[in-house]
């Protein structure tokens, strides 16, 4: 019995252990996609999005405009902590506390699915006014 119960309890820490690491993963992504855009790198920014992305928005300058005109408080603001993260397998989803560059809180939920290589690449983000259910 004793043997059955430290066997589940390194499983559990082995399981934590992974899930941390792959959070620190995607939120490094998640952090240097954000530092990009506070350079104004269309490339480096455009270089974390999924394939999926890529399809939609074609080139890093048709990418980099979608985020400017669509995700204002992602492109520019004041303050981007990371909050609750999930994951599902090979999908992470991670809430990001915005306040935006006129003082107002926002939160987004970045997902990001692990590529064939092992990294993690950005497939969304949802960007809802902080307190607005949805």
């Amino acid at each position: 019995m004793r043997i059955a119960a430290l066997l589940v309890a390194l499983i559990v820490v082995c399981h934590h252990a992974a899930f941390a690491g792959d959070v620190a993963a995607a939120q490094s992504v998640i952090r240097a996609q954000e530092q990009a855009f506070v350079r104004d790198d269309a490339a480096a920014a455009y270089s974390y999005a999924a394939p999926a992305i890529k399809e939609i928005f074609p080139a890093p300058d048709i990418f980099m405009s979608m985020v400017q005109n669509g995700y204002a408080p992602v492109y520019r603001h004041k303050s981007f902590e990371f909050g609750e993260s999930k994951s599902d397998g090979t999908w992470i989803a991670q809430r990001v506390h915005i306040v935006d560059a006129n003082g107002e809180a926002w939160e987004a939920l970045y997902t990001l699915e692990q590529q064939g290589d092992g990294s993690y690449k950005i497939t969304g983000c949802s960007l809802l006014k902080a307190g607005q259910s949805v």
